[in-house]
């Protein structure tokens, strides 16, 4: 699985990008707004064999992918989309030293174009903590709409948390998509 956009390369990780994605995973500032992490190398590990795993079957449903810079190689993060049924659900991480340059932002407009074109969903959503604030303009940007406020929907590191729920539809991601293009022109 490989996609490509004007600066990215985003395509199934392999077990040799373990340390590069460790490089981040490990870093308590990135795990802030995560069910996971800080990582141990063991964790990382764990977590590639995992992902390597799910790249096999047929039916495949989830896609959790390593967003690489084009010219160079270099794994800065990774998107993830998750099939469930007729929905799919997306998640992004990004290394610091990479961060503010809108790399996330192309890699998830690249994502749900193949949700939407390649897997044929119907509706893409997405959560964040309301202190993400910058995963909240990722969304914003690629053109979802907040549904709302997920109200201590979920348990992790010792408490509760909120989150926003963000979402678009294929209707919506065409019509976002046709005004998106029209802009460049």
């Amino acid at each position: 699985m490989q996609l490509e956009t004007q600066r990215l390369v985003i395509r199934d990780i392999q077990f040799t990008d373990w340390k590069a994605i460790h490089s981040y995973t490990q870093l308590p500032e990135v795990t802030t707004y995560t069910a996971w992490g800080p990582n141990t190398e063991v964790d990382t590990q764990a977590y590639v064999k995992d992902v390597i795993a799910q790249q096999q079957p047929s039916s495949r449903q989830n896609y959790e992918l390593a967003i690489c810079l084009k010219n160079e190689g270099t794994l800065i993060g990774g998107i993830g989309i998750h099939i469930q049924q007729t929905n799919a659900e997306i998640g992004y991480v990004l290394n610091p030293n990479y961060q503010g340059k809108g790399y996330v932002t192309e890699a998830a407009q690249a994502i749900l174009a193949y949700g939407f074109e390649t897997l044929g969903v119907h509706r893409i959503f997405a959560t964040c903590r309301p202190a993400n604030i910058a995963s909240e303009k990722v969304m914003q940007k690629i053109g979802m709409i907040r549904e709302g406020i997920m109200r201590e929907h979920w348990y992790y590191k010792g408490e509760f948390h909120d989150s926003y729920l963000y979402s678009i539809l294929a209707n919506e991601y065409r019509k976002y998509s046709n005004e998106s293009n029209k802009k460049k022109r």
